[in-house]
C-alpha cells in the first residue's frame, strides 16, 4: 500500500522559514516524482514545486522561485520543501503527491499524480 505523509506545518511570522517533509512508502523511491501543492481557503489547489527523485531535477511556480527549495533524501524516502521569506499569501494547506516517473511537463496539474497525502497547514502571520 502506497502512503504519502506530510509533516512540518505550523504558524510562522512573515519573513520566517519553515520546512515541510513528505515521507513516501509502498513503492520504489528511486524513480518517482513528488509534487507539492497548496490550497488556500476558497481557492483552487495549485502546484508549488516538483522534484524527480531519479536525478533531483526540480520545478517551481514563479511566485516561490528563490524562496522555496525542494530536495530529496532517497535513503530516507523523504522529500523536503524548505520555505523561506514566507509571505502571508503563502498561507494554505500544503499537500504532497507522488507518481511513478519523473516530473512531467504538466507537473503542476493535479491529474498528474495518483497518490496524495492528507495535507499540513501552513499559516503565515503578518
Amino acid at each position: 500500500e502506497v502512503q504519502v505523509v506530510e509533516s512540518g506545518g505550523g504558524l510562522v511570522q512573515a519573513g520566517g522559514s519553515l520546512r515541510l517533509s513528505c515521507a513516501v512508502s509502498g513503492f520504489s523511491f528511486d524513480d518517482i516524482d513528488i509534487g507539492w501543492f497548496r490550497q488556500a481557503p476558497g481557492e483552487e489547489r495549485e502546484g508549488v514545486s516538483c522534484i524527480s527523485t531519479s536525478d533531483g531535477s526540480a520545478h517551481y511556480r514563479d511566485s516561490v522561485k528563490g524562496r522555496f527549495t525542494i530536495s530529496s533524501d532517497n535513503a530516507k524516502m523523504t522529500v523536503y520543501l524548505q520555505m523561506s521569506s514566507l509571505k502571508t499569501e503563502d498561507t494554505a494547506v500544503y499537500y504532497c503527491a507522488a507518481e511513478v516517473g519523473p516530473c512531467s511537463d504538466y507537473w503542476y496539474n493535479l491529474d498528474e499524480y495518483e497518490y496524495w497525502g492528507q495535507g499540513t497547514q501552513v499559516t503565515v502571520s503578518s
